[in-house]
């Protein structure tokens, strides 16, 4: 056995689809109606009303207090403007994590929590710009000095 995808259950296809593909930029593998699987191995479901798992499991109303989706960005400030733009309802506003990242976290349309954060490399690289050496970036993040020498190069 082994894992394919995972799947988020969503209220209108049509508006996850927009939310992932336009917002978030990911591209649709497949597209098999009111299923969709992303090229990232995230699915989109649109449960059938009259699907078992939509009256035995799946309710509209509730949402997921214990899942978050991560995506990953090389520009912080677009996505800011982004969700801006497109009045994304918000977590919170863009913060910098203690390891030094900046993030943000969003709901998509069906409120599952999304947080989209720099890459590794993009934070890494901005510490070092601003005066820390890969000691203090190694203190301050937990990344292996390492890494860091090879993110820097």
């Amino acid at each position: 056995m082994e894992f394919h995808s995972s799947v988020i259950f969503v209220k209108d296809i049509k508006v996850s689809k927009k939310f992932y593909c336009d917002i978030l930029n990911q591209e649709i593998e497949t597209d098999f109606g009111n299923n969709v699987s992303l090229k990232n191995g995230l699915s989109l479901w649109e449960i059938p009303k009259t699907h078992l798992l939509n009256n035995s499991f799946y309710r509209k109303g509730n949402t997921n207090q214990a899942l978050e989706l991560y995506f990953e960005t090389e520009n912080i400030d677009a996505v800011v403007n982004l969700i801006k733009k497109n009045k994304i309802s918000k977590h919170h506003d863009l913060i910098e994590e203690s390891w030094g990242q900046k993030t943000i976290r969003v709901y998509d349309p069906d409120q599952n929590l999304i947080e989209i954060g720099e890459k590794l490399e993009i934070f890494i690289r901005r510490m070092f710009e601003n005066g820390l050496n890969t000691i203090q970036i190694y203190q301050k993040t937990g990344v292996p000095e390492d890494l860091i020498k090879k993110l820097l190069k």
